[in-house]
Formats: structure tokens, C-alpha cells, sequence
């Protein structure tokens, strides 16, 4: 056994001294993965190394292999910084060391995310009665969904998944916005719907579902049918009209789940709500923290407007469980028995920055997500394709895209990702940390002109 403290006391000066040094630091990892591997591996030796040496060595392999996303000039992907006070309760969490599926092994880490949970559907405006859940990412978040939604239509078909399971049952049929996010038809693939089941509704040049084309596809539907909507489409930032799709669907008998992602984080804005308006009408919604919020990874939220049909979902018990009367138990409500606190860095962040701060760093990386879309459409051999919608936008440099893009991240000012979008290969922007300043947008176009 060796002693922590050193150890941790290394790791403690390495976090420092990279985000001290994030606004100088390369924006795209450097580092080939060959170097990485010669540096990290070989075979596992017999006896153990001490706890500082090994994070000494550790920080050293990866040197040149850590994306600056965690600063204000990556734009690839929907990745948020983190949070001063959510990554100083991540730490606390590690240290702390709770396994947050039972209030009984985790008495604090089970109250806090009780509070969070709380604090979260009030800041996004929905139903003060639904039920919610931490999860690892959005792709876990559609799954408990989308569980509930499962039991939820199919029981009332006559049909009790819980004990029958699916076969033999009535077949659902999910209708989806056909430029959706793919971790919807993975969630829907994990649940046991085949790709058969799945009707992508064609949108319009605006990215969303028009009412007729969702009407005329419930009228076709068989039997149960799931509505899957979309806030924020990951090129453009589009956002389904809810306010008219939801009511449709549900005069029709459909569950209605919302990949909000990150758009569903609109709704704490005065500025931006407007783009999600009907949003909370519909029966589940699925999220990040770990992108608008600006919590560390991993963590997902769930919303289900259904209580019961979200713990009939995910509950179990066992002789060897204790439960609390007066608890929230997590594991009725996610698909995990063991679980990290994840509501420790959450409640951190809604702290932190308490409503106004997360309506200003939305309105504020909507700015920024603009000004980066119309300074560097502006270039000459640029163009600006799609948006700017929210935090996103597309940017095309013609056949040259994908050189161009690599280009730009090799020069480390800022790290950019590629997308095929109807067809065409463009650059996606994609503003989503509290770090990111005028200075990096500016510092961003200068870097992306030198390239072209």
C-alpha cells in the first residue's frame, strides 16, 4: 500500500498547471498515437510502483494527447468546459468515493441529487412532477426514455412488458425527425426495436417536422406508436415546432420523447426559449449536463413525465437491499446499480452560477457561435451553409473542407470537427463552453484566414 497524498498532491499540480495554461496550449491534440503507445506501454511489470511515480509517469505519456476541450477554442463537438466548482465536487466525488445507487450507501450523495433534480426541472421549465435520473450521457438518457415510453404504450395496448417481455407483443412503431441524433436509433436498438420499426419523417429546409408529415405518418402507424422530436440538430441547432408536433401526437395516442441533447438548455433562456416553445408538453426528455451545464463527463439526464412508467422502467429489489422510506433510491430510476454521485458536480454548477449565470453563458455561446459563423463565412472560399441556430452552425470550404479543417487544428489555434450534411462536406461550429471569449472568436477567424 503506498501513501496518497503525494500522489495526489502531483495530480493536483499537473490539473493546474493545465488549465492555467489552456489559453496557450494546443486546441487539437498534437501527439501520434504511436508516441503515445511507445510512451505508455509495454508489458505490466510483477511488482507494483509507487502511487506518485505512477501519475509522474502517467502525466508524462500523455503529454501531447489531451484536446484542449476543457478551453474556449474547440469547437468540434458539443463538448462544455467544466466549472470551476463542478470540477472542485468531481474531485470531492473521486475522493469521497459513493456508490450512489442506494441512499444507504450514500446518504449525501442521494440528497444532493435529490436537490439537483429538483433544480434542473425548474430551470428548464418542465413539470415540477416529473421523475429524473442521472445518467452516464444522452445515449443512456434516451434509453431510460424510451424504456418508459415501452412500458407506457404497450401497457396501454393490454401488454405488460415487465413481465411478458416482447415477444408477442404489439409492435410499436417510433416516428422520428429524420436528421436525428444516431444515439436514438442505438437506444431504440438496446430496448429490442428493430430498424424496421423506426419511420424517419422527412423534414423541411428548416430541419423540423411539419405537422401534416407527422399526421399523415400517426394515421399510418398500426398500433403504439413513440414520437422522437428533436431540440437542437447537431449541424444546425434546429428545433422541432412543439408547441404544435406535441399535441398532434398525443391527440393521436403517441408517447412523445425530445432529444434535447443540448438544445433542451434553450429553455433557461429568456432570449432563446422562444425556439423551444411546447417543449414541455411532451412525456420525456432526454439531456447532457455535460455539455450546456459545463459539468464534468460523464452525465446525462433523464425526465419522464410519467413517474410510474419510468419506475416500472428501471426498478428492482432485492432481500439484501436497504431501503429508506423517506428516500429517493436512484436505482428505481436508472439503468445502473452501481453509479458514480454524479449529482455532486451538478449541484456544484447550478450553484455556481445560479439561473441568470446559465442563461448568460447560453445567450453568451450563441453570440459567439454566430460571430465565428458569419466572421468566417465572410472569408473568401468560405461559405456559410446552415445556421447560425443556437450554439451551432456549418461553414464549407468546397472540396477543400476536410484539408482545411485539418489544417486549421494542426496550427493548434483552435480544434474544428467535419460533418456530411445533405450531401455536403462543411465544417461544423459548435460553441458550448463557459471559457470561450470575443478574444478566442477572434483569435479563431484570424486563425482560420491564415489557413485559407
Amino acid at each position: 500500500m503506498t501513501d496518497a497524498t503525494a500522489a495526489l498532491d502531483r495530480a493536483a499540480a499537473a490539473a493546474k498547471a493545465f488549465l492555467a495554461g489552456l489559453d496557450t496550449a494546443p486546441a487539437a491534440a498534437p501527439a501520434t498515437l504511436a508516441a503515445m503507445r511507445a510512451r505508455l506501454g509495454g508489458p505490466l511489470g510483477a511488482e507494483g510502483v509507487p502511487a506518485d511515480k505512477v501519475i509522474d509517469d502517467l502525466i508524462a505519456g500523455v503529454e501531447g494527447g489531451i484536446n484542449g476541450s476543457a478551453g474556449g477554442r474547440h469547437f468540434a463537438w458539443v463538448i462544455g468546459g467544466t466549472l470551476p466548482a463542478s470540477l472542485a465536487a468531481d474531485w470531492l466525488t473521486s475522493a469521497w468515493d459513493q456508490n450512489a445507487g442506494l441512499t444507504a450507501c450514500a446518504p449525501a450523495a442521494s440528497v444532493v441529487e435529490e436537490i439537483a433534480g429538483g433544480w434542473l426541472k425548474d430551470v428548464l421549465g418542465l413539470p415540477a412532477s416529473a421523475s429524473f435520473a442521472l445518467v452516464t450521457g444522452c445515449q443512456m438518457a434516451h434509453a431510460t426514455c424510451l424504456a418508459a415510453a415501452r412500458h407506457a404504450v404497450l401497457a396501454r395496448a393490454g401488454w405488460d412488458v415487465a413481465a411478458d417481455g416482447l415477444f408477442g407483443a404489439p409492435p410499436i412503431t417510433v416516428l422520428a425527425n429524420g436528421e436525428r441524433h444516431a444515439s436514438v436509433d442505438r437506444a431504440l436498438r438496446l430496448l429490442g426495436f428493430g430498424n424496421c420499426s423506426l419511420v424517419a419523417l422527412a423534414v423541411g429546409d428548416d430541419g423540423r417536422v411539419a405537422p401534416d408529415t407527422l399526421a399523415a405518418a400517426l394515421a399510418a402507424a398500426p398500433g403504439p406508436v413513440i414520437v422522437s422530436l428533436a431540440a437542437g440538430d447537431l449541424n444546425t441547432g434546429a428545433c422541432d415546432d412543439f408547441a404544435a408536433l406535441v399535441p398532434l401526437a398525443k391527440a393521436a395516442g403517441a408517447w412523445v420523447h425530445v432529444d434535447g441533447a443540448f438544445g433542451l438548455w434553450a429553455r433557461a433562456s429568456a432570449r432563446h426559449r422562444e425556439a423551444v416553445a411546447g417543449i414541455e408538453l411532451a412525456d420525456s426528455w432526454a439531456s447532457d449536463a455535460h455539455k450546456w451545464l459545463n459539468t464534468p463527463y460523464d452525465c446525462g439526464l433523464a425526465f419522464v413525465a410519467d413517474p410510474v412508467a419510468h419506475r416500472a422502467a428501471m426498478t428492482v429489489s432485492t432481500s439484501y437491499m436497504p431501503v429508506a422510506a423517506d428516500a429517493r433510491e436512484a436505482v428505481d430510476w436508472t439503468p445502473e446499480w452501481s453509479r458514480r454521485a454524479r449529482g455532486f458536480a451538478v449541484y456544484a454548477a447550478l450553484r455556481e452560477l445560479g439561473r441568470d449565470g446559465i442563461a448568460a453563458m447560453i445567450d453568451r455561446c450563441c453570440d459567439h457561435a454566430a460571430a465565428l459563423a458569419h466572421g468566417i463565412g465572410a472569408l473568401p472560399g468560405a461559405e456559410l451553409l446552415a445556421g447560425p441556430g443556437l450554439n451551432q452552425a456549418l461553414v464549407s470550404f468546397g472540396g477543400a473542407t476536410d484539408a482545411v479543417i485539418a489544417r486549421i487544428n494542426a496550427g493548434g489555434e483552435a480544434m474544428f470537427g467535419g460533418t456530411t450534411w445533405r450531401g455536403r462536406r462543411a465544417m461544423r461550429i459548435s460553441v458550448s463552453s463557459w471559457r470561450t471569449t470575443e478574444a478566442d472568436v477572434a483569435r479563431t477567424i484570424a486563425a482560420v484566414k491564415a489557413v485559407l
